[in-house]
């Protein structure tokens, strides 16, 4: 990485500023520091260690029609590495999203009335990546998010995915990793200019976005991006992030009767890590 701004952080005020601004769509991405204080963070992380253990002992298996990504960990108990609509089975996290300033956020979208996605896509989305045997979620190839609205047929318009770290990410768990700028792609390179999911090598151009309990990361749904494998097995490999999106255009409510959309199936025939 050869241009230091790429490491800048900021801190969220009362209000977003023009340079915050000038930052995410220069980029794609910003990065917010103790965004929420530790105490709430570890609040959450109990909440969903709950949740966890209501939804396997119950076989639940998806919620709201998304499967949900269930592996072992490394001393053969199961794991729910990914959680879709975690809000609904964990409260602390349903609170998180009444904090008015979500509501600031959609100045990152001006040109469009934008909204929280939570009962929307695959809703808070709880991802807690473990490197085991029988992970369910070690890594995920490069990819960009607005894939989902091109095989459903819609038109690409911007989403921001807002990511609340829970754990410390880096190098040594794996880690998001972004290529800045390709927000700005053409349609057709937002869709092919990687092979979309499997393709997981490193880019020269790639940054990794470090992070610590409490933090705000914002990544724009039309860039390119991936997640890296830890090179750590057990306990040092666990990672967790929260992600809900901020969505654009046709309101498309999910509930208990919402059936499985398509590329979902297709996702746990592959068993994409």
């Amino acid at each position: 990485m050869n241009n230091p701004e790429l490491l800048k952080k900021f801190t969220f005020g009362s209000d977003i500023t023009q340079e915050q601004l000038d930052f995410y769509n220069k980029y794609g991405f910003i990065h917010f520091k103790n965004f929420i204080p530790k105490e709430q963070v570890a609040a959450i992380v109990q909440s969903l260690n709950e949740a966890e253990q209501y939804i396997i002992t119950n076989n639940i298996s998806e919620i709201y029609g998304i499967p949900l990504k269930i592996g072992v960990d490394d001393k053969g108990n199961k794991i729910v590495n990914r959680m879709p609509f975690s809000s609904v089975y964990a409260k602390a996290v349903a609170d998180l999203y009444k904090d008015p300033r979500f509501e600031l956020i959609k100045k990152f979208i001006p040109d469009y009335p934008s909204r929280l996605g939570l009962q929307e896509k695959d809703g808070v989305v709880s991802n807690h990546f473990f490197n085991s045997a029988n992970s369910a979620y070690k890594q995920l190839g490069w990819h960009t998010d607005v894939l989902r609205d091109f095989v459903m047929g819609q038109k690409m318009l911007p989403m921001i995915n807002i990511g609340v770290y829970l754990t410390h990410s880096g190098p040594e768990n794996g880690g998001l990793r972004i290529l800045p700028g390709t927000h700005r792609q053409s349609a057709f390179s937002m869709m092919f200019s990687k092979i979309q999911v499997v393709d997981r090598n490193e880019d020269p151009n790639e940054i990794l976005v470090e992070a610590e309990p409490g933090d705000l990361c914002l990544h724009e749904g039309r860039m390119w991006h991936r997640v890296g494998i830890s090179p750590n097995f057990g306990e040092k490999s666990r990672r967790r992030v929260m992600y809900v999106p901020l969505i654009c255009g046709k309101v498309e409510i999910r509930n208990e009767h919402t059936k499985t959309p398509f590329y979902h199936k297709l996702g746990k025939r592959f068993k994409f890590k």
